[in-house]
């Protein structure tokens, strides 16, 4: 007999816990990116496109210390007030106008996670 168990990817609100929204993330992982002036010019305007949605940078341009596993890339993580927020900025007008400027000019994944409040236990995904 086998069991399995199941992984939840957003948090779990426990049962008479008050419904709060989670904060929300972009987080990056580019690598290959060809410094030139059109990433010059995405960094110059990325910070107006994330003001209105109250995004800013947690992690950029550090050098990552690298402890397990390969990583080649750079990490950034933007956060935002909730899930909504990220989706409407990245989805804005905006930011959908300098976007090509970072995607043309770099490799990686970009992915959007909704965080956890500070009384999360790992257990809390198990179903």
């Amino acid at each position: 007999m086998t069991s399995e168990v199941i992984v939840r990817i957003l948090p779990v609100v426990k049962a008479g816990a008050m419904t709060r929204r989670m904060k929300a993330y972009a987080i990056a992982y580019l690598r290959n990116v060809r410094m030139g002036a059109d990433i010059v010019e995405y960094l110059e305007r990325i910070d107006e496109t994330l003001a209105p949605y109250d995004g800013y940078f947690l992690v950029h341009g550090a050098k990552p210390e690298q402890i397990e596993g390969e990583w080649e890339g750079t990490p950034i993580v933007i956060e935002f007030p909730d899930y909504d927020h990220l989706r409407d900025w990245y989805e804005s007008p905006d930011y959908r106008e300098i976007l090509p400027l970072r995607t043309e000019n770099s490799d990686g994944v970009v992915i959007f996670v909704e965080g956890v409040d500070r009384k999360h236990k790992a257990t809390d995904v198990l179903v």
